[in-house]
């Protein structure tokens, strides 16, 4: 196990006992959820995602696919158009609520189930059905997280059979004419994206697609364009945690989304997508050691949006060739994830020196260096090839 994966482990170790909370019980099939499952994610810019704790337990998206299905709709109909349908302000009130403007019936913003509802009804052509809208959105969603979505079928019946409130929020929608097709397609649509499996894996690449500007790092593909993912950032920072986004801003800082099986995501920018997963919700639907464990993430690497960001200074770096030997001198400041491109120029050393060339990272010149920077360094350097060593 890696340093930085042994300090997740670690992590998790300290939030298990955590015990606050209750698996989501409005909804059967996720009021059977083992309340004791617990896992984190983080991936960086080079697409290596490092998984700890139950990595591979499946479990449905629920509202996480909420700003995933806004990007979709962003790009299909543009900014101006979904704004007609839904506003980007925050609600203070918790994701079920009838949150609907006076006069005009706009729901507050696309994160709360009534503004859900009206972005995914504006995915696909005039008139799309059930099928081809899950279908759509499945697709994106998908590309999102790097590999094939599909939808948890008995969770989706037991959603659509406990589902009357959102009903409710789809018939006030198009009496207002906000949505103007089928209330049934939008709603069991809206169920249905709700129901895709995902790991904590997964939620934690969808992420890293919106912390590299609509990039998979994974994948190296293309999901949505930058501005796209900037919008949907945007809308995630204010409004993404419910009634809890406020509280959420000022203590973690991070673009993030919750959802009732567990889940949570969070966006730092051009650094890291992060991940938990835990059943256990809090009163306003989120995960209890979710939270504490993305709050202690981002205290300790400094991730807060409104940080200094020493943590993602990039150091100046100069190579230097003495006989067959090469070093890498660094200077400046080494933040955390500015540690991606040393390792990125190392690795291409690597492929194309001699076997056994030894190689020297210098980092004796730099003036200062996020702790975690070196962590991840000497990290990289249990891995590389005889010959390389660091000396700091």
């Amino acid at each position: 196990m890696d340093p930085i994966t042994a300090l997740l482990d670690d992590l998790l170790d300290e939030i298990r006992p955590l015990s606050g909370g209750a698996p989501a019980a409005y909804i059967p099939e996720l009021a059977a959820a083992d309340p004791d499952r617990l896992a984190f994610a983080v991936v960086g810019p080079r697409g290596r995602v490092r998984v700890v704790g139950d990595g591979e337990h499946e479990f449905t998206i629920q509202s996480i696919s909420k700003p995933f299905v806004l990007a979709l709709a962003l790009e299909e109909c543009g900014r101006e158009r979904v704004l007609e349908c839904v506003g980007v302000e925050p609600s203070g009130e918790p994701f079920n609520a009838i949150s609907l403007a006076h006069g005009t019936g706009r729901p507050a913003n696309p994160m709360v189930n009534a503004g859900a509802i009206a972005t995914t009804a504006l995915v696909g052509e005039a008139g799309s059905d059930i099928d081809e809208r899950t279908g759509r959105i499945v697709s994106k969603l998908s590309a999102f997280a790097g590999r094939s979505l599909w939808v948890d079928e008995a969770v989706y019946a037991s959603e659509s059979a406990t589902g009357d409130r959102n009903r409710a929020l789809g018939h006030l929608l198009r009496s207002y004419g906000i949505l103007t097709g089928s209330v049934e397609a939008a709603v069991e649509t809206y169920f249905r994206q709700c129901s895709l499996l995902v790991t904590v894996r997964d939620l934690a690449v969808m992420a890293g697609t919106l912390a590299f500007g609509g990039v998979n790092p994974v994948t190296g593909a293309r999901v949505v364009s930058p501005r796209v993912a900037r919008d949907v950032l945007s809308i995630m920072s204010s409004c993404g945690m419910y009634d809890y986004s406020g509280e959420w801003l000022l203590r973690v800082g991070l673009p993030a989304k919750s959802g009732v099986s567990g889940g949570l995501l969070a966006v730092a920018p051009s650094q890291f997508g992060v991940a938990a997963f835990s059943p256990r919700l809090d009163a306003h639907g989120n995960s209890v050691r979710g939270i504490a464990a993305v709050e202690t993430v981002s205290d300790r690497f400094d991730m807060h949006l409104l940080e200094s960001h020493e943590n993602v200074a990039v150091p100046a770096l100069r190579i230097e060739r003495v006989g067959e030997a090469r070093v890498v001198h660094l200077g400046g400041e080494l933040g955390f994830s500015g540690t991606e491109r040393v390792i990125g120029v190392l690795r291409e050393i690597a492929a194309s020196v001699p076997d056994g060339t030894e190689v020297v990272v210098d980092a004796s010149e730099l003036a200062r260096t996020h702790p975690a920077a070196l962590i991840a360094l000497r990290a990289e350097f249990e891995i590389m090839p005889e010959g390389f060593r660091l000396a700091e």
